[in-house]
């Protein structure tokens, strides 16, 4: 019973918490709103509890504040902790799509093609054999590259990346790009049959850093990021939300 019953509160919780989230990054709920933990709970049908474990997280991400006789407030933007995943996830599914698409990529430019020239140098054969598996995992399923059989090699694949460079910093950027990878299959922005030259390049940056070569795996690596953006910025104009 006491299993269960952690079960149905992490449930409402995580259900609670995305739907506010979300309400708050696309501005459903107005910057400077002074939210009511009582009407929060009623309106999704919660305990307060609930409530309040919500808002704990929403302020460790920046998109609150609570302070003892003004209560709950929603802060704007130059608030947030944009590098967290759940906070990337919500302004991917906001209005703003396509801006936050470009944001991203300038950000994965920037960082990945440095962890393949560093992973040239310090992978190990265990993340040479993992980048290689998932590049053969994203040939035998890129006939539906929108599916998440594909979704898990091709994010196999950058997670192995950036732990290869051997850089912790680094590393510890892996759940930022899995998001965006997620959120090109979640809102329909990857085509079902993926692009033979974009497997390609990422077999490329596989053996690349298996043969220890810096500059041709930092080369392709850049080149994938590149595709990738134009791609997904190109889908997302088409079918931002409105």
């Amino acid at each position: 019973m006491v299993a269960e019953a952690r079960a149905e509160f992490l449930q409402l919780h995580d259900s609670v918490l995305d739907k506010l989230g979300r309400d708050i990054v696309d501005g459903t709920v107005p910057v400077g709103t002074r939210i009511s933990a009582d009407d929060v709970a009623v309106r999704f049908e919660v305990s307060r509890t609930v409530v309040r474990e919500v808002v704990r997280v929403l302020e460790s991400l920046g998109l609150l504040t609570v302070r003892r006789r003004v209560g709950i407030t929603v802060l704007d933007s130059s608030h947030w902790n944009s590098l967290d995943p759940l906070v990337i996830r919500w302004q991917l599914a906001g209005p703003n799509r396509s801006a936050q698409l470009l944001i991203l990529s300038e950000l994965r430019s920037g960082i990945e093609p440095l962890a393949a020239r560093l992973a040239a140098t310090r992978a190990t054969p265990e993340h040479c054999g993992q980048l290689t598996a998932a590049v053969i995992g994203m040939s035998a399923t890129s006939r539906a590259a929108n599916s998440d059989a594909y979704l898990g090699h091709d994010s196999d694949f950058h997670r192995t990346l950036l732990a290869a460079s051997g850089n912790p910093m680094l590393r510890s950027m892996s759940e930022i790009v899995v998001e965006v990878l997620a959120g090109r299959t979640r809102h329909a922005l990857m085509p079902h049959q993926a692009d033979p030259e974009a497997i390609r390049l990422h077999g490329v940056v596989a053996s690349s850093i298996q043969a220890g070569d810096a500059a041709a795996a930092e080369k392709a690596m850049l080149e994938i990021v590149t595709e990738s953006a134009s791609a997904m910025i190109n889908s997302s104009t088409e079918s931002d939300p409105t």
